[in-house]
């Protein structure tokens, strides 16, 4: 498994070289850039820039982007919409595509392998017409990309758009052979189980989101502070046929230094056997 850790950790500051530099101590292979203006401005050609020098000097990868959850620089605390592929209000859903396309283009100066995507937000229940709009999200999205070198990962996030079964039959029933799935661990835990999601989803895994809970909501913490059996599902997710990047993905609140997030990145990676 490629080593990769995700700046989401960092999310309340601005991102630059040395927080990237943290990365590289804890010995990450690649990097999950979080499209979040606050944090990485996706539209901020300086900022990209700037970026992009790093990555350009130094061996570790910019392996993924997370797409943007929210357009503004509050992740919506100041009114502004999520980003949603799936909304009901088609105005709504170009506004989203329109926003991740702007992150995607990120890839003409950074380039990536992967753009992780959310089908919906929390509460987004499974419909045919739902069903419809992420076909067409997604086949809108997926022409965006691959002329950019992008292949989409569809995340499990907690909602019925995005549980095993529904994200088989939009792949299924779209014929999208290039479109893959991000697992997150930490949603598998408090949906239907890892070991059990891992099983259904395994042939589509590309990539894995790495964080523990107890059991009762979203926490991302540090793998081992919480109830995952990690042991079992590390050697799950090493079994697929294309064994997935894992990715560190903590939650910003927890507040970490740049020092913690270096020694406890390493740990994790060394706990799994990276």
């Amino acid at each position: 498994m490629l080593k990769v850790i995700s700046t989401h950790v960092f999310l309340r500051s601005r991102l630059h070289p040395g927080l990237l530099e943290v990365f590289s101590k804890a010995g990450a292979q690649g990097v999950e850039l979080f499209a979040a203006r606050q944090h990485f401005d996706y539209t901020s050609r300086a900022h990209i820039r700037e970026v992009g020098e790093w990555f350009r000097a130094n061996p570790v990868e910019a392996f993924s982007m997370h797409a943007p959850m929210f357009p503004d620089l509050e992740m919506g605390r100041g009114g502004a919409p999520a980003v949603n592929v799936i909304h009901p209000e088609k105005s709504r859903r170009i506004d989203a595509m329109d926003e991740i396309k702007r992150a995607l283009e990120v890839a003409e100066q950074i380039p990536f392998r992967y753009l992780i995507v959310h089908l919906g937000e929390r509460e987004d229940g499974w419909s045919p017409r739902s069903l419809e709009n992420a076909l067409t999200a997604l086949e809108h999205l997926r022409a965006f990309a691959n002329p950019l070198g992008v292949k989409l990962l569809v995340e499990n996030i907690q909602n019925e758009v995005t549980q095993p079964r529904n994200l088989l039959e939009i792949i299924q029933v779209g014929h999208f052979r290039d479109i893959g799935v991000c697992l997150d661990v930490g949603h598998a835990h408090l949906g239907d189980g890892v070991a059990a999601t891992i099983a259904e989803l395994r042939p589509l895994i590309r990539s894995s989101h790495l964080h523990d809970n107890n059991g009762g909501r979203d926490e991302h913490l540090w793998p081992g502070d919480g109830t995952i059996a990690w042991e079992e599902a590390i050697g799950e997710l090493k079994s697929a046929p294309q064994t997935p990047a894992g990715v560190l993905e903590i939650h910003y609140a927890l507040e970490e230094t740049p020092e913690s997030v270096a020694a406890k990145a390493q740990a994790a990676f060394e706990k799994f056997g990276l």
